[in-house]
């Protein structure tokens, strides 16, 4: 398994594809951001796509962005849109791309990433605290993890 950035990537054509074949409402705006060549003007310039890839296949991806669906300047970085193939899941795959994310938080020199969520009991395994609930850009309730950078 390799962690590459889509935007890094020669490939992007087939890493948008195989996006596009997650099972997931919010897999299927990430495919229409990357399509239109809207998803830095949504998350920030400096967002990158982790892709975890098996080969040719994605097992798992999330971002690192500047914004997320909080909308509060002063909190960022972000992890979001984050997903894994069913076949793919109960390895702890995703821990892969969220330690990846921590690395560029720590790399970039913020003192916290923060991920907005509406799951209970995932993120805690990977160094997330809950920290509270804030208003997403839809108007509504989303649950905010932190994780401090050391």
């Amino acid at each position: 398994m390799e962690i590459i950035n889509y935007f890094d990537s020669n490939n992007q054509e087939h890493w948008k594809e195989e996006i596009k074949k997650s099972d997931w409402v919010a897999g299927a705006f990430l495919y229409e951001l990357l399509s239109e060549n809207k998803f830095k003007n949504l998350v920030g310039e400096t967002s990158k796509l982790l892709l975890l890839t098996d080969g040719e296949k994605l097992a798992a991806f999330c971002t690192y962005a500047e914004r997320d669906e909080i909308e509060d300047p002063t909190l960022t970085p972000w992890v979001g849109f984050v997903y894994t193939f069913p076949e793919y899941r109960g390895g702890r795959r995703m821990g892969l791309l969220l330690d990846r994310a921590y690395e560029l938080a720590k790399e970039d020199g913020h003192k916290a990433i923060y991920i907005s969520t509406g799951e209970e009991g995932l993120y805690e395994k990977y160094g997330y605290t809950y920290w509270q609930d804030m208003t997403d850009w839809n108007g509504g309730t989303s649950r905010v993890y932190r994780r401090f950078v050391k």
